[in-house]
């Protein structure tokens, strides 16, 4: 008996192995007789890749699709335009042989629709270590459908794009609807022109981007492509005139590279940063308004470097010059003089070539099999039709015939591109370089006296720029002595002559004279807009308005303080202007302005996700410790809020609005002002109330930002609340009732971030709490929010609301002793 029961456990242990070994070796795979139900998963063998079943942000509609390492990033989606409306769909292997999601009820509502499959044959699916889901014949272990070949909105290694002209096969990538909606968006990534290959990017059937001409190397119209994309192996196949095939394979096999159309039509170059376990985006395609294709219509040329970005081409003008004056460039030039095409021989007579140095060349080339340079333009010449030629050793002859459309202009790299005109023409071009010449001659005769001076007037300009820089010190010398909040001391320290002084002139024409159409918003300072200079850069011009509350000592405030700061989270400075009654500063341009337009503005904050709004959290959080502890001067910015919080293009957080900074004096922990400057609603009580402040009092504007992301909600939108007279006073009724989801923004309110953001909802009523002695640091509100701190600290009742009820309960008289006489300046809650 004892025998038999040894055989029996080995039996069962064998059986126990056996299916143990079957369960690891299918993780990766989908066999007939299986089913995937929502939420279960399988993942590829070296783990990487996960198929299984996702809902984007802001809605329940379920997708198959493939994730990498999280599901931060969706590489592939099977349904996307047939989404599941609960979490009862599955996906599995048809009677028929292929891939399908099932609904509720088991109706098809997604297949592979593979129509070769043998009757008499299975089949499976495998997800492989590429993140290619594949379906295999077992018989044959031939492969009969593959996802790379149905591709969503990622390009990415080993994946092809395809265009076969014989065969009518095309593998292209589609972009998604919006953030929330992955279905079949409004753009289309594909591989165009088998002889001259190219990458475009369609909006519907119209071009919106290309590449430029593949010379076998590169995408001639990409001039950083050489030194920053082909580190990834980029290759092209071309296969006789009908068929053509681009793929890519990064030289490190170790990091995962990957491309990818957004909802709006851009490429995102992105890489797995393993060290952050995110995302991180190395290079965006189409930057600027040059690279939307045909933007300066037919013979116009773009370069984001000149004002305005469309030029008409020598040898040609404006089409019509009242829409071209009003920057619609679309109608193009035409040309000034006709060609005298029936000159066909090279003489003095016949048209010629101007040559255009560094550009995308137009679209729509034809290729000959000219081999030199000379050749492909003795073929252009006789050709009546052609306008334009160039030759490119990687490529060959181009030629163009009618209109040349989507010519851009770089700076380096790229190809020369020869433009047919008339011989008047060249005759004008030949004038333009005698001119030149004795110019030049010229310059070289006076070049001695011009040496000779050169000392004097670099002494005077010297002298000129002291001036300046003395007036601007004096001026601000001269504010800084009438009052009590002096900065003087710090201001000998500040190199002012280290701050670019911007022209007035100059700064009304970047902004169209303060056109309203360029206003971002308006703060306490007085407007802001968006400009953009000459070479191109935009800027934010902040300008001081007479009827504001403030004047030049928050302005000079401002130009001290921001200047000497250096932090990632903190808006950059790039110079102020200070003429006759202008008072104005420069900022860098934050394309997607302040924070509050997103978290209070109901149809923008539903595309700020939880990890965004985490990123936001933490990033200020960072910002602020730079300003308490990790700067050479110790500040307080006193005028932390949503609108002084502005965003970059990538949502990255950057504090602004240093007007009302201070530099904290001394060695103490805490100072006093006779002067309350701030925001109702941010402003700690032992500041408002007693003019006391201190980093604490910036912790407290931080803890109700804090809540204000969380919730989606103003902290002054409860003022006239019968329960709640404050956002302060609802956070900690909703705690106490452990009912904190009824605080949270119902955009973000998903079970999976649950417990994030509780933890944050925790540390901002830590923030706010009444005793300024009990609220954290913010060097000890990172390491909470970072979770190394990991148990945070018991609660006290948040600010504001123990007054409140006592004023409930007061008559106004009464409740005057309660309050001292400070004067406050209220800075306005808006956007910039």
């Amino acid at each position: 008996m004892e025998s038999n029961g040894h055989i029996s456990f080995l039996c069962l242990s064998i059986i126990f192995c056996c299916l143990c070994l079957d369960s690891v070796t299918a993780i990766d795979t989908i066999s007939s007789s299986q089913l995937i139900k929502d939420p279960e998963t399988i993942s590829s063998n070296n783990g990487m890749f996960t198929l299984g079943f996702f809902s984007p942000q802001n809605t329940t509609n379920r997708y198959v699709c493939i994730w990498y390492k999280t599901r931060t990033l969706v590489v592939w989606i099977g349904n996307r335009n047939q989404p599941l409306k609960d979490s009862k769909g599955s996906f599995t292997i048809s009677e028929d042989g292929n891939l399908v999601v099932l609904n509720a009820t088991k109706h098809v509502i997604w297949s592979t629709n593979v129509s070769n499959i043998s009757l008499k044959s299975n089949t499976s699916a495998q997800l492989q270590d590429s993140g290619n889901l594949v379906l295999i014949e077992d018989a044959t272990g031939k492969i009969i459908w593959k996802s790379f070949l149905h591709p969503s909105n990622v390009f990415m290694p080993n994946m092809q794009l395809i265009t076969n002209k014989r065969t009518g096969q095309k593998v292209e990538g589609t972009s998604w609807k919006s953030p929330s909606d992955p279905s079949f968006g409004s753009f289309s990534l594909s591989l165009e022109r088998p002889k001259i290959p190219e990458i475009f990017i369609w909006e519907g059937t119209r071009p919106h981007w290309r590449s430029g001409p593949w010379n076998g190397i590169v995408f001639t119209g990409i001039p950083t492509m050489q030194s920053v994309y082909n580190l990834n192996g980029f290759s092209v196949l071309v296969e006789g005139d009908d068929s053509v095939q681009l793929s890519f394979s990064p030289a490190n096999s170790d990091r995962l590279v990957l491309y990818m159309l957004d909802w709006k039509g851009k490429i995102q170059e992105m890489i797995w940063k393993n060290s952050k376990s995110q995302w991180e985006v190395l290079f965006t395609v189409q930057k600027t308004d040059c690279e939307v294709y045909g933007i300066c219509g037919a013979y116009g040329r773009c370069s984001s470097q000149a004002k305005p970005i469309c030029n008409c081409l020598r040898g040609f003008e404006p089409r019509n010059e009242e829409e071209w004056n009003r920057k619609n460039w679309t109608s193009g030039c035409v040309r000034k003089k006709a060609l005298q095409c029936e000159n066909s021989k090279v003489d003095s007579k016949s048209d010629g070539f101007l040559k255009l140095e560094k550009v995308k060349v137009p679209d729509l080339a034809d290729w000959s099999s000219a081999r030199s340079e000379e050749k492909c333009r003795s073929q252009c010449l006789e050709n009546c039709n052609c306008t334009a030629y160039s030759y490119e050793a990687g490529i060959g002859c181009l030629s163009w015939s009618g209109n040349l459309i989507d010519i851009q202009q770089f700076s380096s790299g790229s190809i020369d591109l020869y433009i047919r005109v008339a011989n008047s023409e060249l005759d004008k071009e030949r004038g333009a370089t005698a001119t030149f010449t004795i110019a030049a001659i010229t310059v070289i005769v006076t070049l001695v006296i011009i040496v000779t001076c050169a000392y004097v007037m670099w002494k005077c300009l010297g002298r000129e720029r002291k001036k300046r820089k003395l007036l601007l010190f004096s001026c601000c010398k001269g504010s800084a002595e009438q009052t009590n909040d002096n900065i003087i001391g710090e201001l000998s320290q500040v190199k002012l002559q280290e701050l670019l002084l911007f022209d007035a002139e100059k700064l009304a024409n970047a902004t169209d004279d303060f056109n309203y159409s360029n206003k971002l918003g308006e703060g306490g300072f007085g407007p802001v807009y968006k400009g953009k200079l000459e070479n191109g850069q935009e800027i934010a011009v902040k300008r001081l308005s007479r009827a504001s509350g403030q004047g030049l000592e928050e302005f000079m405030n401002e130009v001290v303080l921001i200047s000497k700061l250096q932090h990632r989270n903190l808006v950059r400075l790039l110079g102020c202007c200070r003429e006759g009654e202008e008072n104005m500063l420069i900022y860098e341009y934050m394309p997607n302005k302040s924070l509050d337009t997103f978290i209070f503005d109901p149809p923008e904050h539903k595309f700020l996700d939880w990890k965004n709004r985490f990123s936001i959290i933490e990033g200020t959080a960072r910002g602020l410790l730079y300003l308490h502890r990790d700067s050479r001067l110790r500040i307080i910015h006193r005028d932390l809020k949503a609108s002084n919080i502005l965003l970059d293009d990538e949502l990255n957080p950057k504090i602004s609005d240093f007007g009302l900074a201070r530099i904290f004096g001394g060695h103490g922990d805490e100072d006093k002002t006779r002067r309350v400057v701030g925001t109702y609603g941010y402003m700690a009580p032992e500041y408002a109330m007693g003019g006391l402040f201190s980093e604490k009092s910036d912790v407290f504007s931080f803890g109700v930002l804090l809540l204000e992301i969380v919730s989606g909600r103003r902290n002054s939108s409860f003022y006239n609340n019968e329960q709640s007279m404050s956002l302060l006073e609802f956070a900690w009724n909703m705690w106490n009732e452990d009912n904190i989801v009824s605080l949270i923004d119902q955009y973000i309110c998903d079970p999976v971030h649950e417990k994030d953001i509780l933890r944050c909802v925790h540390i901002g009523l830590l923030c706010v709490q009444e005793s300024a002695r009990d609220r954290p640091n913010m060097a000890t509100v990172i390491s909470m929010l970072s979770s190394e701190i990991v148990n945070l600290p018991a609660l006290s009742q948040p600010a504001y609301i123990l007054k409140q009820n006592m004023l409930n309960s007061l008559s106004n008289e009464e409740s005057q002793g309660l309050f001292s006489n400070n004067s406050a300046t209220i800075t306005d809650i808006q956007g910039r």
